[in-house]
């Protein structure tokens, strides 16, 4: 079997006996291209293998004993629906691929003439006579037409679908760092949580301890009983704190179980710290490196996208040929004939100008929105490194001088209250100070850790990767 009988007979369907059509197959297979490529081979490699992974949500187990922030980011990667969406479209995106590259169906066609007008030839059939009879005989006419496009219409089709795909892996990109984001934020809300809990229980502890030494004291006559009163009062107080402190950290547990999409929290304890050792890098290391982040790639990518997008539009100016070839069938005689024609449009009115306009239009339009977009991430930045900024200056007056004054003022007050040299109004005050002094640390430190955590979303990257820290 010849190579185009080869190619109409599995390609089309067609038997290979009728030769008339082999001129369809070779103009086919000349305007054939190797253009069904994956989205791999534009470098999203390695995000595509993990948004699948991340979709298999019932792979993954529900964390029941004591959590790091590593195990809820891998529970939300792939138990959150937003994500999962996401994915789903990055999947659909490569059908919308695979359809851009698709050659059109070829068209057959079969029209009958003079239908039942069988007859027999009467007389010579080269008189006048006969050949008028011979006119009027039945004909049938098949034929099988092919549109090809011209001008690299379906490269460019192809072109802008791959990119396209890789605009949704970029989408997907930028979410799944969102929601590490979000998890870590709503971890350290929980982490805070625990230690308020702690310094809400400890508050309690000592105001019991003072009730119980004013009640002695009270007893031994050397105080009236209404500083027992007093005391008490504060007691109450301290219960209130701790029974608050409790409810935020439950409502942030069920915040952070809500986030792999779990109704209510089975895990323990969450295991972190607080206390920070980073301080914040240099702010022009950090400007370099928040253009690695997705919504700033997406913005160049979207300008090639556009770019491609004009280019499909330019190529539709080249307008597109049909080919048709076929045989006709005389009833009759019982002979046939072969026919062909060829058919282009003639391109004096529409020669897409206006589709091309608005395709250059949106190009110059993504590229504002790139500009756009560098200019707010940048200024998110710097928002952002203020913040921080002034959150690790406020930590570090906190730690060396605030806490350790009202500490020793407690103690002092403390004992100078059980010796007499101190009433139970001062003692009660630095208590009060004490207490809210390590709740704005743990505020001051869980606020560092957000704003940390908003930087490395800006950057996409973790802040230890960024060098030369700040001293």
């Amino acid at each position: 079997m010849k190579l185009n009988e080869w190619f109409m007979a599995n390609c089309y369907g067609i038997p290979p006996k009728l030769p008339i059509l082999a001129v369809i197959a070779i103009l086919l297979a000349s305007f054939i291209s190797p253009v069904m490529v994956r989205a791999d081979a534009f470098g999203i490699s390695t995000i595509l293998p993990e948004a699948r992974r991340n979709t298999l949500a019932s792979d993954a187990n529900e964390a029941k004993g004591n959590l790091t922030l590593r195990d809820a980011i891998e529970l939300a990667l792939m138990r959150n629906p937003e994500l999962a969406a996401f994915a789903t479209e990055m999947r659909a995106l490569e059908g919308a691929t695979l359809q851009a590259g698709l050659l059109r169906n070829p068209e057959v066609s079969v029209n009958v003439e003079n239908a039942g007008n069988i007859g027999r030839l009467q007389g010579d059939v080269n008189s006048s006579e006969s050949v008028a009879k011979e006119v009027t005989q039945q004909t049938t006419t098949i034929r099988i037409g092919q549109l090809i496009e011209l001008g690299g219409k379906r490269v460019a089709r192809v072109n802008a679908a791959l990119l396209g795909e890789q605009l949704a892996a970029i989408d997907y990109e930028f979410r799944r760092v969102e929601i590490i984001a979000r998890v870590a934020n709503v971890f350290t809300e929980v982490v805070a949580g625990q230690e308020r809990v702690k310094l809400a229980e400890e508050t309690r502890r000592l105001a019991q301890q003072v009730v119980d030494t004013v009640m002695l004291r009270v007893k031994a006559g050397k105080v009236p009983p209404i500083e027992e009163t007093r005391a008490k009062v504060g007691l109450s107080a301290a219960r209130i704190e701790f029974e608050q402190a409790q409810r935020d950290l439950i409502s942030a547990r069920k915040r952070l179980a809500l986030l792999w999409d779990s109704a209510m929290p089975q895990f323990g304890q969450a295991l972190g710290s607080l206390e920070i050792s980073i301080a914040p890098p240099d702010f022009q290391l950090l400007q370099e490196r928040v253009m690695e982040n997705p919504l700033a790639l997406r913005a160049l990518k979207n300008i090639e996208h556009r770019k491609a997008l004009l280019e499909v539009e330019q190529t539709r100016r080249i307008p597109n040929l049909t080919v048709n070839a076929g045989v006709v069938n005389y009833a009759l005689l019982g002979g046939n004939t072969a026919i062909a024609s060829v058919a282009i449009p003639l391109p004096l009115f529409d020669r897409n100008q206006g589709n091309i306009k608005e395709a250059h239009q949106r190009v110059s339009k993504a590229e504002d929105e790139q500009a756009a977009m560098a200019l707010r991430l940048k200024t998110e930045l710097a928002q952002s490194y203020e913040a921080m900024s002034a959150a690790w200056n406020e930590i570090g007056i906190l730690r060396d001088e605030i806490l350790p004054g009202a500490r020793s003022a407690f103690d002092v007050t403390r004992r100078g209250y059980e010796l007499g040299k101190f009433g139970l109004l001062e003692m009660l005050d630095a208590q009060r100070i004490l207490f809210q002094n390590q709740v704005l640390y743990v505020r001051a430190l869980a606020n560092y850790h957000r704003l940390v955590n908003d930087i490395e979303r800006l950057i996409a990257a973790p802040i230890e990767s960024v060098t030369s820290p700040r001293s």
